[in-house]
């Protein structure tokens, strides 16, 4: 007969261990595989996918000025979130050159605030605005979204108006950042446009950004040699 096959072998699967007492029934202990199965459950709802999980501030690659810089104010504002989360400023904003680490660094304070069980939505901008666009019709759909990202304790918004930009998008995306800014809520923010770029796409989403993250903004200059992926 095949042996059952486990995803733990402590447990079995069940969750628990039982540990033998001398004079009374064993003693029930929680699996470690529960907490981390909760975890992973954190990192499915706020729609972290188990790659990302890699993404780290520890095995970040510093490579030259513009990346230490990134680094050292994501970290920093790792650092102060707790002092200044419900403060005007209370957002960080990674802008600039594409393959610089933005995405990285951004799933890194994700990953750090969950474990601190601090609630972070991802939101992978063009994949969310298009799914949204194409259930516009359907109120409850458009509704149960649109207020995901408006109400998380942090909202991580990856890719900022990336592809073709119309007046759908820059709608939806005001309606979150808007009530986020009116409700000071962080946010953090990666794209691959210059801070003057998001102003002209839209000052009224781009300004509420900069307010929100002027403590906290690091624009990577456009050039090829802050690529990491060119190294």
């Amino acid at each position: 007969m095949k042996k059952p096959s486990y995803k733990c072998s402590k447990c079995c699967d069940t969750g628990w261990i039982l540990i033998p007492q001398e004079k009374s029934q064993p003693l029930a202990v929680g699996c470690e595989c529960r907490d981390v199965e909760k975890v992973k459950n954190e990192w499915k709802y706020s729609g972290i996918n188990v790659e990302m999980t890699t993404h780290t501030f520890s095995n970040f690659q510093v490579w030259n000025e513009a990346s230490q810089r990134a680094k050292d104010t994501a970290t920093a504002y790792y650092t102060d979130f707790s002092e200044v989360r419900k403060e005007r400023r209370n957002s960080i904003l990674l802008c600039g050159q594409v393959g610089s680490g933005k995405t990285h660094l951004s799933v890194a304070l994700g990953l750090n605030f969950l474990k601190q069980k601090i609630k972070v939505v991802y939101m992978p901008y063009r994949d969310a605005i298009t799914k949204i666009k194409q259930n516009m019709l359907d109120h409850e759909y458009y509704t149960r979204t649109i207020s995901k990202y408006q109400l998380c304790e942090v909202l991580l918004i990856d890719d900022l108006f990336k592809g073709k930009i119309n007046e759908s998008d820059i709608n939806i995306v005001f309606e979150i950042i808007n009530y986020r800014y009116l409700n000071f809520l962080p946010i953090i923010v990666s794209s691959e446009f210059s801070i003057e770029r998001l102003l002209n796409f839209d000052e009224a989403v781009g300004s509420r950004i900069y307010e929100m993250s002027k403590d906290y903004v690091v624009e990577i200059e456009k050039d090829m040699r802050n690529n990491y992926r060119l190294k």
